[in-house]
């Protein structure tokens, strides 16, 4: 992925934009630190597409909460 700085990022931004709208992504970043990603409107890993991707896919026992209980227990000097 291509990074620019913040003031290419200033001075091309009608360039980078057209490549946005072409499907490309960019990494703003300021003295080499990444800051944000920009992505085209309709990614599909944008955010938004995202949430709730594994919905139906997974399972919580019901003990979860007590799941390995006894040796937490043991490993912090608290068993029973």
């Amino acid at each position: 992925m291509t990074v620019v700085n913040i003031h290419e990022a200033k001075t091309h931004l009608s360039r980078l934009v057209a490549r946005v709208a072409r499907g490309e992504s960019f990494v703003i970043a300021k003295a080499g630190k990444p800051l944000a990603r920009v992505i085209p409107i309709n990614a599909k890993d944008s955010p938004e597409d995202r949430l709730g991707f594994m919905k139906g896919e997974t399972r919580v026992p019901k003990d979860f909460d007590e799941m390995g209980r006894d040796e937490i227990a043991s490993r912090f000097g608290t068993a029973k």
